[in-house]
């Protein structure tokens, strides 16, 4: 009876602890379903070298604490701009250039794959580790490093080559693994976006 007593006593205690620290993880997590707005400026490589020791310093968007940047604006300067969804060490997160017209409130998981959502390969989207930055263009980022599994959906609103781009953007899905699995909730693959 002793031993049964103190197993309890055991688990109640364990809960309690990891129920802390799950709400702790949970409160870094990024809503879903929410749409914001970013400014990433300059572009990453086109920064004076004095900058580079500042790490990436308002050229990659962090959707939680959970690891590097999920978004970096890079390019050159005097050259073509691009989005980069795979920045570091194991980190093979992939982004596709949706097109332009495409309405993040009406846009949802499931169509981040198919915006059209019809079967015809052509219509399926084509992710990559790095796209062309193009003013009112949508793009889907699928994150996978192994302290986070996502993916979110952004839009430019305001471009000037070089210099900066305006995003807004939602999250659809985001997991942070540290320790343990922990996800935002409200998952839904149809469900559009709101601000």
């Amino acid at each position: 009876m002793k031993n049964l007593v103190v197993s309890i006593v055991t688990l109640i205690v364990v809960s309690v602890f990891a129920g802390g620290q799950t709400s702790e993880l949970n409160s870094k997590l990024p809503p879903l379903h929410q749409i914001k707005a970013v400014t990433l400026a300059p572009s990453y490589n086109c920064r004076p070298s004095e900058e580079f020791s500042k790490g990436y310093a308002g050229t990659a968007l962090f959707l939680s604490d959970f690891g590097g940047p999920d978004l970096l604006f890079n390019g050159d300067c005097r050259s073509v701009d691009y989005f980069q969804a795979a920045t570091a060490g194991d980190d093979m997160s992939l982004v596709a250039d949706l097109g332009t017209g495409i309405s993040l409130e009406e846009l949802s998981a499931h169509r981040a794959f198919n915006v059209e959502g019809v079967h015809s390969f052509e219509a399926y989207s084509k992710f990559a580790r790095e796209v062309k930055v193009e003013p009112d263009h949508t793009y889907a980022v699928l994150l996978n490093a192994t302290n986070r599994r996502g993916l979110f959906v952004f839009t430019v609103t305001e471009y000037v080559p070089n210099k900066k781009v305006s995003l807004s953007y939602a999250v659809e899905s985001y997991q942070g693994m540290l320790g343990r699995q922990v996800a935002s909730p409200g998952f839904e693959w149809e469900r559009g976006n709101s601000r």
